[in-house]
């Protein structure tokens, strides 16, 4: 069994000194200590990744200070060859970019391609790093595990420790019990399972700067009877503790009250571990329309944890773009006549009602277009939504931040250009920036942005008539399930939550994306150079790139996916395949590894659009009325890989794009001052920026 051989990564710099020159000298001081912050949280994600990737870090950084950046004389002095000395370059950027062992997108484990006795040789020389080599060699290059996933033979996490944790599913789901009766959230949360005096015991890990030991009080799930359930605070504390640090710095230059009570809260939620206090600060977060820098970090998403709940840590830090970010507000402007032509909305309704399943007025949320200065995370998406808890986007709202830096890395590589037939490539290169535009934009504010729940607010309360719910149109009956008082869409979905969530978010952006009065915001018309036959055909040619693409992510040996967009994006291809009367044709080789996607260009609409609002309909009932068990049922069979697709994957591998490294700006004071520092974009520029941001 061997790791996918790893490819050398394309560097791409996100510059945003033209963003950052624009700000007043009081912003850039909060600009600086915010980003402070943000990086300040790269060893609780490195924690979170692998129990080896810290010792990886500190091994990169005590090389680079070995020579001090001249990697070329420490490949001199060590008797290592140019070609080796790349190879190790490569995998520190790449290691740095992903901030672990394991790609951000996709999970899988990644290994040096330098030779055991190489590394050996390139650290000999300076005793610190030798000494570090000698503690993570055989964890860089060991496998299984091959990637991330519920530890088991073949894969690992760092949120489940101790023999057997995730063995027991009655154990975990009455301890989600108990923190769902005693309020504790589990985004930052880490679980540890031992025995005790042969009592089977369970700590829950929580991140607080606080430390405190308690045993909880687990009467009321009678499951939990001869357990053991500890709350351990303290988890990730000394850099929560630098973080707060940073923060109150930050303090003194906030922009007005609200950030400064966001700020507040955010730290005192640190110090305690509380998340509701967390929630408060991002209730106010979303109220701050429009500020000059805007700010992400916390305990975010949860994609990486097998269980669907606790979440990575995340540290952004962005500077908006005016002319981009106005577009954008325009959309947002307009975006309530859009929500009607979603597939839920009875047809002939206005903007006083939409029917049982979303909100009867869309609320516009703050949409900004900004040039990432800090993105402290194992994935660089190119666009989000937040907060990620939907009971505060349903009832106050939510912001949508678009990453324009990292959005010309989409525009420069030709990503999946191999699985189009040669007589299309020129013109789906030319044409897929453009609809992939408009689809991560419409993703972000419609496809994360709309959606009623039906829930149970408190015991007896409703936010619909119980004794007489709506009519579900996937059945024609009453609906017979939703949210029942406390629960959350993560908590009921599980696994399925975020793949669920991000598959229902694409289809919105591509059902929408022939809409004419939709295009013009964006500044598509019938005169545009780019029409709308060309955005719509790329549109669904992308769905099936990106479907076929997504198999990568797909591990043939757990049978699990390794990244919710990815199984997302196969899971709408798959339905395409079935559902669309022979909209698409794939021409598969397996002996001369070619594999190709082609559409039928004149029944697009006629047979892809009734297609995606089908599926694109399912989801969003299911989501709105918590009926997980008949989700599960269906995405499953769904994204399900059989033997015809993994003939695909074997082809898709074979072509399989390089892996992109982000090579980010540094702030330094300068006196009473601020001034940014960009890098190469190099394997060397990446570690250079990370040494100098001279982490702890």
């Amino acid at each position: 069994m061997l790791l996918a051989k790893m490819a050398a990564p394309v560097v791409f710099q996100l510059c945003v000194a033209s963003a950052f020159n624009g700000l007043t000298k009081h912003e850039k001081l909060y600009a600086h200590w915010m980003a402070k912050a943000a990086w300040g949280g790269t060893r609780i994600i490195l924690r979170q990744v692998s129990p080896e990737a810290n010792g990886i870090f500190d091994l990169i950084m005590a090389l680079y200070r070995s020579c001090r950046g001249d990697w070329n004389q420490l490949a001199i002095n060590s008797n290592v060859s140019r070609e080796e000395l790349q190879r190790f370059l490569d995998y520190a950027a790449l290691f740095l970019s992903n901030i672990g062992n394991y790609f951000g997108s996709g999970d899988q484990k990644f290994a040096p391609e330098i030779s055991r006795d190489a590394l050996i040789r390139l650290a000999s020389s300076h005793p610190p790093a030798k000494k570090l080599l000698g503690q993570v060699l055989e964890d860089m290059y060991q496998q299984p595990p091959i990637s991330l996933g519920a530890p088991g033979p073949l894969t690992q996490s760092a949120y489940y420790h101790g023999d057997h944790c995730l063995e027991s599913p009655d154990d975990l789901s009455s301890i989600s019990k108990l923190m769902e009766d005693l309020s504790i959230y589990p985004e930052n949360t880490r679980l540890r399972r031992y025995q005790n005096s042969e009592m089977d015991c369970y700590d829950i890990l929580q991140a607080s700067v606080d430390e405190s030991t308690v045993i909880l009080d687990d009467t009321t799930v009678s499951t939990l009877a001869h357990k053991q359930i500890r709350l351990v605070r303290g988890d990730h504390r000394e850099e929560l503790e630098h973080i707060c640090t940073c923060l109150r710095r930050a303090s003194r230059y906030t922009s007005n009250a609200a950030q400064q009570l966001v700020l507040q809260q955010t730290m005192d939620s640190f110090l305690l571990g509380d998340l509701e206090l967390y929630r408060e600060a991002q209730k106010i977060w979303v109220t701050d329309k429009a500020p000059s820098v805007e700010t992400v970090l916390g305990f975010v998403e949860p994609y990486r944890d097998p269980l669907g709940v606790r979440a990575e840590f995340e540290g952004i830090v962005g500077i908006p773009e005016p002319s981009e970010t106005e577009l954008l507000k325009r959309l947002a402007s307009v975006a309530d006549t859009f929500v009607s032509k979603l597939p839920w909305v009875p047809k002939g309704t206005n903007s006083n009602g939409k029917g049982p399943f979303e909100k009867d007025m869309f609320d516009p949320p703050d949409f900004s277009s900004v040039q990432s200065l800090a993105y402290c995370s194992s994935n660089i998406f190119p666009g989000i939504n937040l907060p990620n808890y939907n009971d505060i986007r349903q009832d106050i709202g939510y912001k949508n931040i678009i990453f324009s830096n990292r959005m010309l890395a989409e525009r420069i590589r030709a990503r999946g250009l191999q699985f189009v037939a040669e007589e299309e490539q020129e013109r789906y290169q030319n044409h897929r920036f453009h609809s992939y535009y408009i689809w991560v934009v419409l993703h972000e504010i419609l496809g994360h942005g709309t959606g009623r729940f039906l829930a149970e607010v408190s015991k007896d309360e409703y936010n619909f008539d119980p004794i007489n719910p709506p009519l579900n149109p996937l059945t024609g009956l009453v609906v017979d399930c939703w949210y029942r008082a406390g629960q959350t869409w993560t908590g009921v979905f599980g696994d399925l939550a975020t793949t669920v969530d991000e598959c229902r978010a694409e289809l919105v952006g591509a059902y929408l994306i022939d809409e004419l009065d939709v295009l013009a915001v964006f500044g598509y018309t019938e005169e545009s150079e780019v029409s709308r036959d060309d955005l719509v055909y790329n549109m669904y040619l992308q769905l099936g790139v990106d479907g076929l693409r997504g198999l990568a992510n797909y591990d043939p040996i757990t049978k699990k996916w390794g990244q919710a967009h990815s199984r997302a994006h196969y899971a709408i291809f798959r339905h395409l395949l079935r559902d669309s009367d022979g909209l698409y044709t794939l021409h598969c080789d397996p002996h001369s590894y070619s594999l190709t996607v082609q559409v039928d260009q004149l029944n697009i609409l006629q047979k892809g659009k009734p297609s995606l609002g089908q599926l694109l309909l399912m989801l969003h009932i299911y989501r709105c009325t918590a009926d997980v068990s008949r989700c599960r049922e269906f995405y499953e069979d769904l994204s399900q890989v059989d033997e015809e697709a993994l003939r695909w994957r074997d082809i898709v591998i074979h072509h399989k794009d390089p892996p992109l490294a982000f090579c980010h700006a540094n702030t330094f004071l300068s006196k009473d001052d601020v001034e940014l520092k960009e890098y190469a974009p190099t394997a060397k520029g990446v570690i250079q920026s990370w040494a100098e941001r001279e982490l702890v």
